[in-house]
């Protein structure tokens, strides 16, 4: 399926490993060029090389999305090579977890505020493409209690009411905006390998809760956010994409 994403410019934010990683490489397999970022320069770097082709443009750019200056010189510097934005995926997290005030501090300051700042920052680009979409990574753990619940669920959860609110906001404008929420998803240097080598009684425990004895891969949650994000799925708005394989128990309606 042709997703009409040949040509068009899109923002990544946490794009050089994991979930967003994926999201960049199926961004450019579909022909769009692709801005993203992260903190790590070397790991950025090393991402912009990999990637990079003759067919699209591919820029890196070092940042923390918990710093709203560098958000907005991003954006624009991103729009002004590019030539105008038409996707903003926000996905980078502090994935902060513990109960604790910094935890608390940095969610809200990264997870919730990030989406928040991305998207102020794109708006007057969002506004002169004639595709514009917003995707915004929340988690299962937004949707339902679990082991997360506390400053990164609250934090999740907040970012899919955010997304919901901005669907019919700027529907009239022709902006669509989502969110895509993941269920457990294993990668190298990634939350659950961390988990599975320093607190296996937890793992064990994860991996009994998933009715598909395994976790995803994250080129499987990519899959959906670009179908979500492409004109393809131009009357799709609003909407919390679950990709958990039936991870969650609760009824969506």
């Amino acid at each position: 399926m042709d997703l009409k994403l040949e040509g068009r410019t899109v923002l990544v934010t946490g794009g050089t490993r994991g979930i967003g990683r994926a999201i960049v490489d199926g961004f450019v397999a579909e022909g769009a060029n692709v801005g993203f970022c992260a903190r790590t320069v070397s790991e950025v770097e090393a991402t912009e090389q990999a990637i990079s082709t003759d067919t699209v443009d591919v820029v890196g750019t070092a940042l923390d999305m918990g710093d709203p200056a560098a958000i907005n010189a991003w954006v624009a510097d991103s729009a002004g090579h590019f030539g105008g934005i038409d996707v903003i995926v926000s996905n980078v997290s502090a994935l902060a977890i513990p109960d604790t005030d910094e935890n608390w501090e940095a969610s809200l300051r990264v997870d919730l505020m990030g989406t928040v700042r991305l998207v102020k920052a794109a708006m007057p680009f969002l506004e002169n493409s004639d595709a514009p979409s917003i995707v915004a990574i929340s988690s299962v753990s937004g949707r339902e209690a679990d082991f997360a619940s506390g400053p990164y669920g609250t934090a999740k959860s907040a970012i899919i009411a955010y997304i919901q609110g901005l669907a019919l906001q700027l529907a009239v404008k022709g902006i669509r905006a989502n969110t895509v929420s993941p269920g457990n998803t294993y990668f190298p240097g990634g939350v659950w390998e961390s988990i599975e080598r320093d607190n296996p009684e937890l793992f064990e425990y994860a991996m009994g809760l998933n009715p598909t004895g395994r976790m995803a891969a994250p080129v499987e949650i990519a899959a959906g956010v670009v179908f979500l994000a492409s004109p393809v799925s131009s009357f799709t708005t609003g909407t919390n994409l679950v990709i958990d394989g039936a991870l969650t128990r609760g009824i969506q309606f």
